[in-house]
């Protein structure tokens, strides 16, 4: 597969056309940012650790019935994913009281929800992601009832599966960011899964191994994406 032409390049990663009009090559940076890329840095590696990362659990979703956009990994940094009508709503799903959650509610952190909660954010930098409600989405055409619907079982199944599969691994699934996409009118999960998309906490210690390290300067970034890393892909 050959790469052409830059199309986009985003806070994490750029994205490549390709000879085949429905594919494209995303290439994993190692940039990092934090709120809305009003905080930058560098985590070293960090794109090659969220390539590996992304490409086990995005077979792992395939293998559990969750259609997504990853096709293969291309090299440590490169992979090629089926090209996207990115829908502007990032969808988070909750475990655990964090983030922004615990701000708005002005709940502590750490307390498990009875059951996961789904939320809706437009996705724009210069908003900061407001929240929005779906019929927000429908009324301003970003996408159908019956597509929300689908984007709904999808990242609720995603969320089981993704927490089946790492708590025996010693961690626990926070909450995380999805996206997703349409491809030949097929709602595909996309963009990438891992420590910069999803709070990460170890089972037994509750230490935080993902981007909120960056976020609010704990230090031992890299050696927390390293250690999801070492237990996501072994």
């Amino acid at each position: 597969m050959t790469r052409a032409e830059l199309l986009y390049e985003g806070k994490a990663k750029q994205v490549y056309a390709t000879d085949n009009p429905d594919y494209v090559i995303q290439y994993f940076k190692d940039d990092a940012t934090a709120f809305n890329a009003k905080k930058r840095g560098t985590i070293v590696s960090k794109g090659i650790i969220n390539n590996a990362i992304s490409e086990t659990l995005f077979r792992l979703l395939e293998r559990e019935g969750v259609p997504t956009h990853f096709v293969e990994r291309l090299s440590d940094r490169e992979m090629l994913v089926k090209k996207l009508q990115i829908i502007p709503v990032e969808t988070v799903v909750r475990n655990i009281i964090a983030g922004s959650l615990a701000k708005r509610l002005g709940l502590e952190e750490g307390q498990p929800l009875r059951e996961p909660i789904l939320e809706y954010f437009y996705k724009s930098d210069p908003l900061d992601d407001p929240m929005i409600s779906p019929s927000t989405a429908t009324a301003l055409g970003w996408a159908t009832a019956a597509e929300l619907q689908r984007i709904d079982a999808l990242a609720f199944k995603t969320n089981a599966v993704l927490r089946a599969y790492l708590e025996p691994r010693g961690l626990l699934l926070v909450d995380m960011k999805l996206e997703f996409g349409r491809h030949h009118g097929s709602i595909l999960l996309g963009d990438e899964i891992c420590p910069d998309t999803c709070r990460l906490w170890d089972r037994e210690t509750r230490q935080k191994l993902d981007k909120d390290r960056f976020r609010r300067d704990l230090g031992g970034v890299e050696e927390a994406y390293h250690e999801v890393h070492r237990r996501v892909c072994a």
